[in-house]
């Protein structure tokens, strides 16, 4: 039990730390994007100071895309925030929903850079589960990892919170080449292990193409 809880702690850590890396790129990206339109608006106000008439047109629109990207990096800050929190307690009840959203957030970039979509598909409106977030959000990152490896030929991603009768399910649909997951040797100790502690099981449904994260209740 002790060497699970080392295990799940020392990829807890890599998780925080991939996607802390993953945010702070997107928000050098809006800065190196702010920074070059605020180079062209100071070039502008030179030709300005020599007698070139200014060209309004192109200030607004320098002035409309540096709006655009504060409003990226607001959305970017937002999800990093509430990231970060996710770790504050141990045991909450949480809306599957909302985490999905934040896990689909956090990974855009990485799914983009396997030319992958990711989509959370809402059905029921809310979806509450008592567990632990972060260790949650730890497993969806694992499963959707090794889901964008086989997904299917529309190359996206669907994920999914539902309620049933004895059971809440979180779903990694549009898959397609389960054969992946046996060179993969997936779910593997360290997943299985954080599932344990989350009282969840995990189903692979290639007849549906699906994997499932399953909580009973």
């Amino acid at each position: 039990m002790c060497c699970e809880s080392m295990s799940t702690g020392q990829e807890g850590l890599k998780f925080f730390g991939k996607m802390s890396a993953s945010i702070s790129h997107e928000i050098k990206n809006v800065l190196a994007i702010i920074n070059e339109n605020a180079g062209l608006l100071e070039d502008l106000t030179l030709m300005a100071d020599k007698g070139i008439p200014l060209d309004s047109e192109r200030i607004k629109n320098i002035s409309l895309l540096i709006s655009k990207q504060i409003r990226r990096a607001d959305g970017i800050v937002k999800n990093m925030n509430a990231f970060s929190h996710s770790a504050d307690d141990t045991i909450k009840t949480v809306e599957l929903n909302d985490i999905l959203i934040l896990m689909v957030n956090l990974s855009e970039r990485f799914a983009s850079m396997r030319s992958v979509t990711l989509e959370h598909a809402s059905g029921q409106s809310v979806v509450n589960v008592t567990t632990n977030s972060f260790v949650l959000e730890n497993v969806i990152w694992l499963c959707l990892d090794s889901a964008m490896n086989f997904v299917g030929p529309g190359k996206t991603v669907r994920l999914s919170a539902e309620k049933k009768e004895d059971a809440v399910e979180i779903r990694f649909g549009g898959l397609k080449d389960f054969s992946y997951l046996a060179g993969e040797q997936f779910p593997g100790k360290v997943l299985l292990g954080m599932l344990s502690a989350l009282n969840a099981d995990i189903s692979v449904r290639p007849e549906c193409e699906e994997l499932a994260i399953i909580f009973s209740e």
